[in-house]
């Protein structure tokens, strides 16, 4: 599946998930079979050549009827901000839906 998500920084060890107000730059993770298999970054969230099929935003206030429309899986992390900790709470099931 393939993830985007809105981070602060492209530096994979030091980047924490924002607000998509305040975006500096887009990742999209391909997490595969239980496992991280690819990360890219890029300055606008529609420049991916994969179609992402969920984000993750950090809370539910986020405007993310843009990602709904489009049919795309609204994940919140309310308490994940690294890329690892979000690969690992999607992979044990730990992001919860959006509260409407």
């Amino acid at each position: 599946m393939y993830i985007l998500l809105p981070m602060n920084s492209e530096d994979v060890q030091e980047a924490s998930l924002t607000k998509l107000e305040d975006v500096k730059v887009w990742t999209q993770l391909l997490v595969e079979e239980g496992e991280l298999v690819e990360v890219k970054h890029s300055s606008e969230k529609d420049s991916f050549e994969n179609f992402s099929e969920c984000v993750v935003v950090g809370n539910d206030n986020e405007y993310v009827w843009p990602f709904m429309e489009l049919s795309m899986l609204v994940l919140v992390a309310h308490t994940q901000r690294s890329i690892d900790d979000i690969v690992e709470a999607y992979l044990f099931k730990e992001l919860h839906d959006l509260a409407y």
